[in-house]
């Protein structure tokens, strides 16, 4: 009698908890099935131009130059201020696409924010950036010839 009640209250525990997480707003599909698709950067190194070796690690770019970043939170986590960055400088307006981290003047600063859209305007082409830990995009077209540099490899 005593294991009747047990195997009933067992039966009332698995339905109750069945119900109520399968049910819930908070439910989450694992390995980010549920996520949204973001833009990725352009693939700016092709596998060809990689070269590993036991000692180093060459890659051949073209007029590739190092960057650091200033600690202002924009980008966090992605790049911070003890990142070390390869950035190459884009010789045409097709090389960047959304999903890619430009460096670009702004003013008399240096801001690097990832491209959110690419576009033409009666002023030409455009890009929207946006800081990865920003709320908004930025409230300025970035023009080409604003750009510094294209990110393409971030060290830490």
């Amino acid at each position: 009698m005593k294991y009747k009640y047990l195997l009933t209250l067992v039966i009332f525990l698995i339905g109750w908890f069945s119900y109520s997480h399968f049910t819930s707003n908070s439910f989450e599909i694992p390995f980010g099935l549920n996520s949204t698709e973001l833009a990725s950067p352009n693939n700016h190194i092709k596998e060809d131009q990689i070269r590993i070796y036991k000692d180093r690690i060459v890659i051949e770019l073209d007029k590739p130059y190092w960057s650091k970043f200033a600690n202002t939170n924009s980008m966090d986590p992605l790049i911070d201020e003890n990142s070390n960055g390869i950035e190459i400088k884009p010789i045409s307006e097709d090389q960047i696409i959304a999903g890619d981290i430009i460096s670009y003047k702004y003013n008399n600063s240096l801001i690097i924010h990832r491209v959110m859209e690419v576009g033409q305007d009666p002023k030409g082409w455009y890009a929207i950036t946006k800081g990865d830990n920003n709320t908004f995009t930025d409230q300025e077209k970035v023009r080409f010839n604003q750009i510094e540099g294209i990110l393409v490899g971030i060290l830490y």
